[in-house]
């Protein structure tokens, strides 16, 4: 991802570490005396380099950098408090397609997303898997849901979701979004009947795009340098 990335115009890569790479976009400069704000993008399950890219050119094209990190960086947020400063600086969330809901759902959901044609084997092969294995999935899962509930960052967020999602509950996510409007957080919604996992951008684009360019506009963190 990083080499194709690079191609783009104006665009350059750097990997500072084993799952951490900084796109730096040249063309972009910021106003006198303002810090340039940067994309925290967290890939999501399955994830191809193919899509990444094509989220970091949204943000590109809007004048951001785009800092990739593979990891469970919320779980280290909401545990240390060398966090607190990154924490306080975070001005604005989008989530897409979060992952929520029960072990059974997403044990269905893995096989129609990442292997429709095995569908069944790879149920009930990830059933057997979360059960050997429960402390190390299920009960972290657990775990980083309930830290997902209570999350340290408080900035305003934006959801993008849809109701056939088979590896995202739409009832759990309204209970997210219900949740965190009871601790006086602003949440913006865009949800879809009909759409795909994490494909919401290229099913309904400009619908999507015209959704995530009024929320980041909101933030006033920088003006837009071009439609999205």
């Amino acid at each position: 991802m990083a080499a194709r990335a690079a191609l783009s115009r104006g665009i350059t890569a750097q990997r500072l570490r084993k799952n951490f790479t900084f796109y730096v976009n040249e063309l972009s400069h910021p106003t006198c005396g303002v810090h340039k704000p940067v994309i925290l993008l967290l890939p999501w399950l399955g994830s191809r380099p193919q899509a990444v890219d094509k989220y970091c050119e949204v943000y590109f094209r809007s004048g951001f950098d785009v800092l990739v990190v593979e990891s469970e960086l919320l779980v280290h947020m909401s545990e240390n408090t060398e966090y607190e400063a990154l924490t306080r600086r975070i001005k604005g969330q989008v989530y897409d397609s979060l992952v929520v809901g029960t072990v059974e759902r997403m044990s269905v959901g893995i096989g129609k997303v990442l292997f429709p044609y095995l569908e069944n084997l790879v149920k009930r092969a990830s059933l057997l898997y979360f059960a050997v294995f429960k402390r190390q999935t299920v009960d972290y899962f657990n775990y980083s849901i309930n830290v997902f509930y209570n999350t340290p960052v408080t900035a305003p967020a934006l959801f993008f979701s849809c109701d056939n999602d088979p590896l995202s509950d739409p009832q759990t996510v309204e209970k997210v979004i219900e949740y965190w409007q009871k601790r006086g957080m602003s949440v913006t919604a865009q949800k879809w009947e009909d759409s795909t996992h994490a494909g919401h951008l290229k099913r309904h684009p400009q619908q999507y795009l015209n959704t995530l360019q009024m929320f980041l506009q909101s933030l006033h963190i920088v003006p837009l340098k071009a439609k999205m």
